[in-house]
C-alpha cells in the first residue's frame, strides 16, 4: 500500500535542524503546527481546534533551501507523506514546501528588490526665493538696476 500524500498548512514551530549523511545528502527536520478552526454558530465566530503536530523531514536541495528560508513562526503550505504517528506528533516526507503569502511577501533570487530601493529616500532641496530681477524703488512698475546705469551712461 502506497503512504497516503496530505496537504498541510500551518506554522514552522522552533527551528530547523539540518544535517548531512556519510555521501554528503542534506537532511533537515522541522516542526510544524497547524491549528484547524471550526464555525462555532451559536457564538457566530470561529473557534481553534486543538493543535495538531507535525514533523517535517526533507532531503537534498529542499532541505538546504529549507534551512536557508524557514524560521520559526513563517506559516507554510507542506505536501508530504505520512510515514509514521508516534508520541502524538505525524511524521511527514516532505515533497514539496513553500511559505504562505497570505501574511507576508516572500523575495525569490530573480525577485529580489534593487540595492537603490533599499535606498533612505531623501527630501528635495526647498525651492529658493527667485532672485528680484530689479531693486525695490517703492515704485510698482519702476525699470531694473541695469535699466537705470545704462540710460544714464547715453547707451554706451
Amino acid at each position: 500500500m502506497a503512504p497516503s500524500v496530505t496537504h498541510v498548512t500551518g506554522t514552522v514551530a522552533g527551528g530547523v535542524e539540518v544535517r548531512f549523511t556519510q555521501d554528503g545528502i542534506a537532511v533537515c527536520r522541522f516542526r510544524v503546527t497547524e491549528t484547524p478552526t471550526q464555525w462555532d454558530a451559536t457564538a457566530q465566530k470561529w473557534r481553534d481546534l486543538e493543535p495538531i503536530p507535525y514533523v517535517c523531514t526533507a532531503w537534498r536541495d529542499l532541505a538546504s533551501n529549507a534551512a536557508e528560508s524557514l524560521v520559526d513562526g513563517v506559516s507554510v503550505l507542506v505536501k508530504g507523506r505520512i510515514t509514521g504517528v508516534k508520541d502524538d506528533s505525524i511524521y511527514l516526507s516532505i515533497d514539496d514546501l513553500g511559505i504562505s503569502l497570505r501574511r507576508r511577501i516572500a523575495y525569490t533570487e530573480t525577485s529580489l528588490p534593487s540595492p537603490i530601493a533599499a535606498r533612505p529616500v531623501t527630501a528635495p532641496p526647498a525651492p529658493q526665493p527667485a532672485a528680484a530681477s530689479r531693486p525695490s524703488t517703492g515704485r510698482p512698475g519702476s525699470p531694473p538696476a541695469w535699466w537705470e546705469q545704462k540710460r544714464s551712461a547715453n547707451w554706451s
